[in-house]
C-alpha cells in the first residue's frame, strides 16, 4: 500500500467516525502521509458576539487538519498538546482551509503546523500541535 493510500483509508475511516468535524460543515479536501488539508464555509451560526468566526470554530478547523495529518499513518494518535495564534478575523460567508503540516515524527511524538487561511490567502491563525500515538489502528492492513 502507497504511503497516500494508506492516509487516505486511514482518513476514511476516522470521518468515518467524526461527527463533530462532520457537525460544523468541514470537508477532507486533501490527506497524504503527514499532511491534510480541510476545509470549511463560515456560517452566521459559527460567528461571536463581535459578528466575526467563532475562535473555538477556527480552532476546531485547524485540530480536525492536524489530526488527519497525525493519524495518516494508520496509527491512533492523539493531541498532546497544541498553541494557537489568531492573526485576523474570519467573517460569515469566507471559506476556510486548514492545512496541516507534518514537521517532525520521532518514535511515538510528532510536531505538526496547521495554517488557516480565507479564500483569499488571508492567514487568519496558525497553529502547532504535539501528538502522540497510542494503541490502535484505524484499520486492518
Amino acid at each position: 500500500m502507497t504511503p497516500k493510500a494508506r492516509a487516505e483509508r486511514s482518513a476514511a475511516a476516522m470521518w468515518a467516525n467524526d461527527p463533530a468535524t462532520q457537525w460544523f460543515g468541514m470537508e477532507l479536501v486533501e490527506v497524504d502521509e503527514g499532511r491534510a488539508v480541510i476545509s470549511m464555509r463560515v456560517e452566521p451560526h459559527h460567528c461571536n458576539g463581535h459578528g466575526t468566526c467563532h475562535g473555538g470554530v477556527s480552532f476546531s478547523l485547524a485540530d480536525s487538519a492536524f489530526a488527519f495529518a497525525c493519524n495518516s499513518r494508520n496509527v491512533s494518535t492523539v493531541g498532546q498538546h497544541v498553541m494557537m495564534s489568531y492573526l485576523a478575523p474570519g467573517r460569515a460567508g469566507e471559506r476556510l482551509t486548514a492545512r496541516a503540516e507534518e514537521i517532525s515524527l520521532t518514535g511515538r511524538s510528532g510536531i505538526y503546523d496547521v495554517r488557516v487561511t480565507n479564500q483569499e490567502g488571508q492567514v487568519i491563525a496558525e497553529m502547532r500541535g504535539c501528538s502522540r500515538a497510542i494503541k490502535g489502528h484505524h484499520f486492518e492492513e
